[in-house]
């Protein structure tokens, strides 16, 4: 498949399109949980709205996952009377869709009133304070997802239950099984490097049907619309061929979660040389990254609903399973949440660990910089990594992390640092979607009720 390499300009976008045979023309925006919403125009009003923007319904800000109106949402709401809200179209996103003949597809923002509580334009927000600190930004992400020998019609027909993994086992790095789909890995690996996304290391994990891609670095934002479209188009592949793939964070409770992690980097944006790496510093730390991590450490509990935005994400961290259950770091440490990545120029990195597979991609990483250019701001210090088991390491007030969403929902909402790092408009948004989805779990009787208390109590 080839690769979408050269991209348009506003001026030459008419000749572009006609000299890469495009028929066909997507246009999508990211909602606040992540989700790509979108349709197809045709040429005219492509051309027209790549120069002018377009309007999407406000609803898109204002329903959840499930489509269900939010009631609590200044951005959107009956009170808008659900009117169009301004899209920017990026064409230096524009790719081919390379199983869907002559068809690209471009990612926008929301702009003018909506930009405030625009997910991808609060990223771009706190890029722009790192450009004002002096840096650019690099990013990775990588993922955890589990594939299932089902379809949508099956999942809800089995009730979410019983599902039948597409293989059996726990088998992590397991070359039989990427042998024996040596099909589906090569269609992943092939579809996303046709799109952009090129990935840079795929194996199974340990769990039935588990898989972990690493998508390659690039600059931030870059970055972060790569991972959402890995993250959507991974879903579409295994759907055309009767396979189900989820990223939420933990399926089941025999099984550790999913991460998704993000790895971030800064370079001196004056001179591109790499901001973290210090060969006499302690662990090759630069001060540069020491303050950034510390930030990172510092703010992680206040910034945590942006990253595990779920009810769900909670249930993976827990003791013993792979995923982090307080603000530590440490030096190539998987049991911490932040991970001091040491190495060359490069590769010296941070690892944000306490990301689940089900972020949002452009809130995750807008949480994990930005908390990391406060700590440059304020000039602050690291203390000491963890050696060995953080799980082993006792909590403290300022490293323990709220436990679910809605506590996770009032330290954000109620932090000075996240209201001057991501603006009033975006936080008390945000917040109010997190709150809704708190309660519309709390609404719901489990089978967990009805197993412990129908009869005894």
């Amino acid at each position: 498949m080839p690769k979408t390499t050269d991209r348009p300009t506003l001026e030459s976008l008419e000749t572009w399109l006609d000299a890469h045979d495009v028929r066909y023309h997507k246009l999508g925006v990211f909602d606040t949980d992540g989700i790509l919403r979108g349709k197809y125009v045709d040429r005219n009003k492509f051309l027209s709205v790549a120069s002018s923007g377009l309007g999407f319904c406000d609803v898109v800000l204002g329903w959840d996952s499930n489509d269900t109106l939010f009631d609590n949402t200044k951005a959107s709401g009956w009170h808008t009377g659900y009117r169009d809200a301004p899209v920017k179209l990026d064409l230096s996103t524009i790719r081919h869709i390379p199983f869907e003949e002559k068809t690209v597809l471009v990612i926008g923002g929301f702009t003018g009133d909506y930009a405030g509580v625009c997910a991808r334009g609060t990223l771009e927000r706190v890029l722009e304070l790192g450009r004002t600190l002096g840096f650019e930004v690099k990013a990775a992400l990588e993922y955890e997802f589990f594939l299932f020998d089902e379809t949508p019609e099956s999942v809800r027909a089995k009730g979410y239950k019983n599902l039948k993994p597409l293989t059996p086992g726990m088998f992590g790095y397991s070359m039989l099984r990427s042998s024996v789909h040596a099909e589906l890995h090569r269609d992943i690996i092939d579809t996303m490097h046709a799109m952009d996304c090129d990935i840079e290391g795929l194996h199974t994990e340990t769990g039935p049907g588990v898989i972990e891609a690493a998508i390659g670095v690039d600059s931030a934002l870059r970055a972060a619309d790569k991972g959402a479209l890995f993250k959507t188009f991974m879903k579409v592949i295994a759907q055309r061929r009767g396979l189900m793939a989820t990223f939420m964070a933990k399926w089941s409770e025999k099984y550790p979660g999913q991460s998704g992690h993000i790895h971030v980097s800064l370079l001196d944006a004056k001179t591109g040389e790499p901001a973290f790496h210090d060969p006499n510093g302690r662990h090759c730390m630069s001060k540069t990254m020491e303050s950034f991590v510390a930030g990172q450490v510092k703010y992680m509990p206040e910034a945590l609903a942006m990253v595990c935005s779920t009810i769900n994400a909670y249930r993976r961290m827990v003791p013993g399973m792979w995923a982090p259950t307080a603000a530590h770091w440490g030096v190539e440490n998987r049991t911490t949440a932040l991970r001091v990545i040491p190495g060359g120029a490069k590769s010296q990195r941070s690892e944000y660990r306490i990301g689940p597979a089900d972020a949002n991609p452009y809130l995750g990483l807008a949480a994990a910089i930005g908390t990391g250019l406060l700590g440059i701001e304020e000039g602050l210090t690291l203390g000491e990594p963890v050696i060995g088991s953080a799980y082993d390491m006792p909590f403290t007030p300022a490293s323990a992390l709220p436990t679910t969403l809605k506590e996770a929902a009032d330290r954000f909402s109620g932090s000075a640092a996240m209201r001057k790092l991501f603006g009033d408009a975006f936080v008390d948004h945000y917040a109010a979607t997190r709150y809704w989805e708190d309660r519309e779990f709390r609404k719901y009787v489990a089978d967990w009720d009805l197993m412990r208390y129908f009869e005894i109590i």
